[in-house]
């Protein structure tokens, strides 16, 4: 049952592969910087939150990291928590062998992750393609997972706005920064569903007391979606597909059915969905960092790399523009958004965004497991 669940089709836009000019490989700093900022984190996560049971009572420690891409930034993130590993596991008599599950949608470019694995890595590797929304382990098979910049994407856009009839409609627009509060609505449903699926995929999946890390970019607390400002760097990308087709570069009946499929979250939101799946104990929650490229933005910094920036989102969502619009258009549209941003850099000091770090136990009991 648990993998006719896991072949559930899902959209799938993974990061540019391969090692060209716009590839995730070259265009991910900002990603690695944040991987980075959480390494001492995830250190206290594994000293402080991580039983001598757990530690003690496997000849194989396995961890999962969720939405890898293509590397190299997966493999930092494994390494670091290797390292806070070997140093835990001195409390034991022995140290296990360590298998590492790299996971992402089946389009994503496993073939370059494989070929450039660490050569002296002491773990060995495995590749496992699917969506986190379902199930894609064994039950209780892994004992640390980790999810860095992965699950602000949906499992999908909401049907409803693009359906005409629908007061949720999203026309003329790619994203919800502006749009009315039934497109919002739509979102945050979407959201509420996909994470909850991922909770109870990963309730079953995780050994009792196992650790789960998630790292996320979303909107602080309270936040209104016209000031979150991943909606509004996406919202100015639906601006120069709206200038194409009035253009005549794309047809408007394509821009108004291509939405999207992100959703920036705020930590409260994340908790209440944690609470209401009863599955996990939060044990630590705190900020990162917000990198814009990869430096870190503070009061009074709004000079950035336009050109370094607009290659980031490219590598991220260029997928998904092909896809729905085909090749030609690219290079016109993200040079076109390029002078966008140019022209309204502002927003990087007056949108609100906040990088957060969580940590989840599984609990060794619960009244809400359900078989």
């Amino acid at each position: 049952m648990a993998a006719e669940q896991s072949m559930e089709l899902h959209e799938a836009y993974p990061m540019t592969g391969g090692d060209g000019l716009y590839s995730y490989v070259n265009n991910s700093s900002g990603q690695k910087a944040v991987i980075d900022s959480a390494k001492e984190l995830v250190k206290r996560a594994i000293v402080e939150k991580l039983d001598k049971e757990i530690l003690c009572s496997f000849k194989t420690f396995r961890i999962a990291d969720l939405g890898c891409s293509v590397g190299p930034n997966t493999y930092f993130a494994v390494q670091n928590i290797l390292e806070a590993l070997e140093s835990k596991y001195q409390q034991c008599h022995q140290i296990p062998e360590f298998q590492v599950f790299y996971s992402d949608h089946s389009a994503n470019d496993f073939n370059l992750l494989f070929t450039s694995l660490p050569q002296n890595r002491n773990y060995y590797a495995a590749g496992v393609p699917g969506s986190f929304y379902g199930r894609l382990f064994p039950e209780a098979s892994l004992h640390f997972v980790h999810c860095s910049y992965a699950i602000q994407w949906l499992s999908g856009a909401p049907k409803e706005l693009m359906d005409k009839s629908s007061p949720a409609w999203n026309k003329s627009r790619i994203h919800y920064a502006n749009s009315g509060d039934e497109v919002v609505r739509a979102y945050k449903a979407q959201y509420h569903k996909d994470i909850e699926q991922f909770l109870q995929a990963r309730a079953q999946e995780i050994v009792c007391g196992g650790l789960m890390v998630l790292i996320f970019p979303g909107v602080p607390n309270g936040t209104h979606h016209s000031q979150s400002l991943p909606s509004m760097i996406l919202e100015l990308l639906g601006s120069c597909l709206m200038d194409m087709a009035r253009k005549g570069i794309v047809s408007e009946e394509k821009v108004d059915t291509l939405n999207i499929p992100i959703y920036g979250m705020s930590p409260q939101e994340l908790k209440e969905a944690v609470e209401g799946n009863g599955r996990f104990s939060i044990e630590i929650m705190e900020d990162l960092p917000l990198m814009i490229h990869d430096h870190a933005v503070s009061g009074g910094q709004s000079k950035i790399d336009t050109q370094a920036f607009v290659c980031h989102m490219r590598a991220g969502l260029e997928g998904l523009f092909k896809n729905h619009f085909g090749e030609r258009i690219l290079d016109v549209l993200f040079e076109s958004y390029r002078n966008k941003i140019e022209e309204n850099s502002s927003i990087f000091m007056s949108g609100k965004a906040v990088n957060s770090f969580v940590l989840l136990k599984r609990k060794l009991s619960t009244s809400k497991l359900a078989s």
